[in-house]
């Protein structure tokens, strides 16, 4: 067996370890890429990129559909599953193409291919062919989709995101289990390219929505174009044939037998952590098998080791594992000089139509610290909101959160058209720390969804003016009131 010995041996070449990777080789430091996958990010294989080209695809089949209601008439709308699925895949090589172009200018002897486990904190162990001494390391292996026992019954007929994206050409129907973004994305994508779908969410959530107005808005929303089955319950998967005999129970306590082509997993991702061996470290773990870390360094305790990306399950997106694996690379390039790294607002996207989209502080977080009715709610609605009527997307809802006394814009929740832009403008609000009453001097061109943005914040003005919450003391008793 070899031995190697480095400074800094980074785990997994995903988003997180290819930002790592780079960061702790700035600090001029002996640097191990190990990957025991296929290179390539999530993003660029299963993930971001061929979701969005399924999903683009789908939103020219909508535009087609929806025509007529200006009077536009283009004929019979036909879809070319074969076609739209080639699409898909080669457009996805290639950006794939782009990040395995981007490893194979890491020189050969930086990289080592094979599944690294720990045989002690400062030691890997790859395959059965290398040990690998290193004085830190960074844990980026990423996530899996996790998969409910019962819906193994599927056998092949169960997919998860992965698998959709190697499909020659759209199969007639899928069932969509989980209310999640993955969920949400490809089951309406799916919906709109002619796939009859069904979407079983067990609770009432959609998304990482948690404000009730919001969430009740896309429930409406969603639920007025496909089938969406919040509330639900599968009971039993089986094969019949060439499809499957779903068994489900819905939110009123009737039972439903229904056949569907394929099971689509939708049911959240678990950190890749099972192989590494993470009892040889000695670093404490919380009820998940994630070790404890601080997510402003990264650093596991007061280890050597970090951990960034999508295995410590703190915010699963691509712009969140860059910027972990940065300051997981930093540190463990600068170690034991560790420095707190700079954490973005969150900002989390949703492509479905309406767009989802939250910012900063979410509406269960806010209520859970400071209680509800103690900041301040600015909302629109963008059913008569005049460019979103123009356009025929006047669906969802947006509300904005501020802070009583000192006015500061603290987070949203929308669903609503061109969210994604909306979500970016609040956003860098948000990260500047800036007041409602300074965003509302900032230039609104007229006609453009944005002016729906300024409704909510002068709704949120008005409340921070005409709204502060109670003393939640005498006022009698206090000197000076």
């Amino acid at each position: 067996m070899d031995t190697l010995h480095v400074d800094v041996a980074v785990i997994g070449a995903g988003t997180a370890g290819l930002s790592a990777f780079r960061a702790a080789k700035s600090h001029g430091k002996r640097v191990l890429l190990i990957e025991g996958g296929p290179y390539g990010t999530t993003c660029a294989r299963v993930g971001c990129m061929p979701s969005k080209l399924l999903i683009a695809a789908a939103e020219a089949a909508h535009a087609v559909g929806v025509a007529p209601e200006f009077g536009v008439h283009t004929g019979f709308l036909r879809i070319d599953g074969k076609a739209v699925m080639a699409r898909v895949r080669s457009e996805r090589d290639r950006f794939v193409g782009f990040v395995i172009d981007g490893v194979d200018q890491i020189p050969a002897a930086e990289r080592l291919r094979g599944m690294a486990r720990f045989t002690a904190r400062n030691q890997l162990q790859v395959d059965d062919h290398t040990l690998v001494n290193a004085e830190r390391i960074v844990i980026a292996t990423g996530s899996s989709a996790a998969l409910s026992p019962l819906l193994k019954n599927a056998g092949e007929r169960l997919v998860i995101n992965d698998d959709v994206f190697m499909w020659d050409d759209l199969p007639p129907s899928v069932a969509v289990v989980g209310s999640g973004i993955i969920g949400l994305e490809l089951g309406i994508a799916l919906h709109r390219l002619g796939v009859r779908v069904a979407l079983f969410g067990r609770s009432n959530r959609l998304a990482q929505l948690s404000d009730p107005a919001v969430l009740d808005s896309a429930r409406r929303s969603f639920g007025a174009e496909f089938d969406l089955r919040l509330g639900s319950q599968l009971l039993d998967v089986q094969r019949v044939g060439d499809q499957l005999e779903l068994q489900s129970r819905s939110a009123d306590g009737k039972e439903h037998t229904e056949h569907y082509a394929y099971v689509l997993a939708a049911t959240g991702r678990r950190p890749n952590l099972a192989t590494l061996d993470l009892a040889r470290t000695q670093l404490t773990l919380d009820g998940h098998g994630i070790p404890l870390f601080d997510p402003h360094t990264m650093q596991c305790g007061d280890s050597s080791i970090f951990i960034a990306g999508d295995v410590n399950n703190e915010r699963p997106l691509l712009h969140e594992a860059a910027d972990q694996g940065r300051i997981a690379g930093d540190n463990a390039g600068r170690f034991p000089a560790i420095q707190r790294g700079w954490r973005h607002t969150p900002l989390a996207v949703v492509f479905t139509d309406p767009q989802i989209a939250t910012v900063g502080e979410s509406f269960h977080a806010l209520s859970e610290r400071k209680g509800e009715g103690h900041f301040a709610i600015g909302a629109v609605s963008f059913e008569d909101q005049g460019r979103s009527r123009v356009m025929l997307v006047n669906h969802g809802l947006l509300r904005v959160y501020a802070e009583h006394g000192s006015g500061r814009l603290l987070g949203a929740e929308m669903v609503g058209p061109r969210a994604e832009h909306l979500a970016h403008l609040l956003a860098w609000a948000c990260q500047s720390q800036m007041t409602i009453e300074q965003m509302l001097r900032l230039p609104f061109y007229h006609p453009v969804i944005e002016e729906g943005l300024r409704t909510a914040l002068r709704d949120a003005a008005d409340k921070l003016l005409h709204g502060l919450p109670e003393i939640e003391h005498c006022a009698d008793c206090t000197p000076g009131m």
